[in-house]
Parts: C-alpha cells; sequence; structure tokens
C-alpha cells in the first residue's frame, strides 16, 4: 500500500505543479491583454504569480515529504514489515494532506477559483 500512496501522492503532485503553471500563464496573459486598463491588469496579474508562488511552496513541502518517507520505506525490513510500519511512516510526516488518510492525494478545492492547499 504504502508505494502506492507515494505513487497517488506523486499524481496529485504533478497537478498540484501543473495548476501552478497555469496560475503562472494566466497572470502573464492578463499582462499582455491590451483591453486591460495597465493598472489593473498588474494588481490582477500580481494576485494569480503569488497565489503560483504560493503554491510552489507548499509543492517543495510535499516533496519534502514523500522524499522522506520513502527514504523510511526504504529502511523498513521487508521480511517483517507490516501495514502498521508502513502506516507509521506516513503519520510521522508534517503535511496534514500526507499524514491524514482523509485528506490523501486530494487538494480541496473552496467555492472559488482558488485552491485550498492548506
Amino acid at each position: 500500500m504504502s508505494l502506492s500512496k507515494l505513487a497517488s501522492e506523486l499524481e496529485e503532485t504533478a497537478r498540484q505543479t501543473a495548476e501552478m503553471v497555469e496560475r503562472i500563464n494566466d497572470g502573464l496573459a492578463i499582462l499582455m491583454d491590451a483591453a486591460q486598463p495597465a493598472e489593473q491588469a498588474r494588481g490582477m496579474a500580481v494576485t494569480k504569480i503569488i497565489m503560483a508562488l504560493q503554491m510552489q511552496d507548499r509543492i517543495e513541502q510535499r516533496v519534502a515529504d514523500m522524499v522522506k518517507a520513502a527514504s523510511q520505506i526504504a529502511m523498513i525490513d521487508r521480511s517483517s514489515e507490516t501495514e502498521a510500519d508502513l502506516d507509521a511512516v506516513w503519520e510521522s510526516l508534517t503535511l496534514d494532506e500526507l499524514r491524514r488518510p482523509e485528506l490523501s492525494g486530494v487538494a480541496k478545492r473552496t467555492g472559488t477559483d482558488d485552491i485550498e492547499l492548506f
């Protein structure tokens, strides 16, 4: 289960990374839109790009936790490994979305365009 969980979390990280890039592209598209008043375009673009940078920080935290999990899984003795041993690896992580099974692999979305990463 632990390697399948790791694969699932890697897929979620790839999804979050793609969404981060999309936010940056949205911000750049706003800046390039000649129909937008310059001041308004800058404000909207800055908001999109700041959100993307916050997402990048969260993605970095996810990856650090997954590295920690993979390292701990590699150190478990395969001959005596139990499901509880593998569960303990995930429970020891920092981020709730990796540590708590009900949040695993899913970044909750709010009712707005914003993604809830925290």
